[in-house]
């Protein structure tokens, strides 16, 4: 393990003003965005799109890494140079999801567990050799009544904490990604409960399985309210909640958090991440607060898109103007 390569990648990844943008949607996911824009998904239409927003002008101000699907790992741009190229030619660093999806958890139907570390090992050499810097594991943790159970948590923290340990073997810095979803009606206290719970489990994981925290990133959700709760709260509440739900449970050898958006509106997820960078000073936070959005950066982009090679400028503005947003709100100056 070469921890000082691990260090300096995962602090890079958490530049000022920059984050990660998510473009590693599996097949099935792709799919289901482009139907969306009515486009046949295809290996041509997948990389057209997403060389378009790679390629755009000026985005490396904002982002500092892109999280890609296997497939995109290995394709070249139009102009036969790779993908990985393309984006490390601009100073971003590329990643590489490497889990396999989730299936229901034996005994427990109505959570899930992630799939992927057999032969994990070997695909992690092999994406090293492509040219990935980091790479990242989603597990899914569920809230209801009955949900998340403790073998559920320990079950997901564990494989959160091999994927880990076996990254930083390769020289790849792990993004963690315990995301307790946002689906339900609970208020916010509930989401505080499950995420501390959830975060302590995973921190014990990966202190059993002496994962190097300084050469780790982790891609929690953000202490909301339930998507469909009566009352939700503000991005205040949000930025104080999940600061404190933090420092309960985070050690401050992290360097950084990038957060997914998990569904959350454009406008709100933004505001949300800015107000968390304008409390963190005066909360003494000791991590960087950025960001690893899919859906709420490419939302405006593949809509102005739709699969027309004339649309490209206006797309490539729209996934810009989000960027710089984000890149702002990154900043606590949104």
């Amino acid at each position: 393990m070469d921890k000082q390569r691990l260090v300096q990648t995962a602090q890079a990844l958490v530049a000022e003003g920059k984050g990660i943008l998510a473009a590693d949607e599996s097949s099935g996911t792709i799919k289901r965005r482009f139907d969306s824009i009515n486009v046949e998904s295809t290996e041509g239409s997948r990389r057209n799109y997403r060389e378009m927003l790679f390629r755009t002008a000026g985005v490396n101000e904002f982002l500092s890494g892109v999280i890609l699907f296997d497939e995109t790992i290995r394709q070249d741009a139009a102009d036969g140079t790779s993908m990985v190229k393309v984006l490390a030619d601009q100073g971003i660093i590329p990643g590489i999801k490497v889990d396999k999806g989730t299936v229901p958890l034996p005994e427990a139907p109505d959570e899930l567990v992630t799939e992927g570390l057999d032969g994990l090992r070997d695909r992690l050499k092999e994406y090293n050799d492509l040219g990935a810097g980091f790479t990242k594991w989603r597990a899914v943790i569920g809230i209801s009544d009955e949900t998340p159970t403790s073998y559920s948590l320990a079950t997901n923290a564990h494989a959160l904490a091999r994927f880990a340990a076996l990254s930083q073997e390769a020289g790849l810095v792990p993004i963690v990604e315990p995301e307790v979803l946002r689906d339900g009606d609970h208020d916010i206290d509930r989401c505080f409960e499950v995420t501390e719970e959830t975060l302590r489990e995973v921190f014990d994981q990966l202190a059993q399985q002496k994962v190097l925290l300084e050469g780790m990133l982790l891609k929690p959700s953000m202490v909301i309210s339930g998507g469909s709760a009566g009352k939700r709260a503000d991005p205040r509440e949000v930025a104080e909640r999940t600061i404190e739900c933090f420092k309960r449970t985070l050690p401050a050898s992290v360097p950084g958090i990038v957060f997914l958006s998990g569904g959350e509106p454009d406008d709100s997820v933004t505001a949300n991440l800015n107000a968390l960078n304008q409390q963190a000073a005066a909360a003494n936070a000791p991590w960087e607060f950025s960001f690893s959005f899919g859906r709420s950066l490419q939302g405006a982009p593949l809509a102005a898109w739709a699969g027309k090679a004339e649309n490209t400028e206006a797309a490539a503005l729209a996934f810009y103007t989000r960027a710089k947003l984000t890149g702002a709100a990154r900043k606590g100056a949104a």
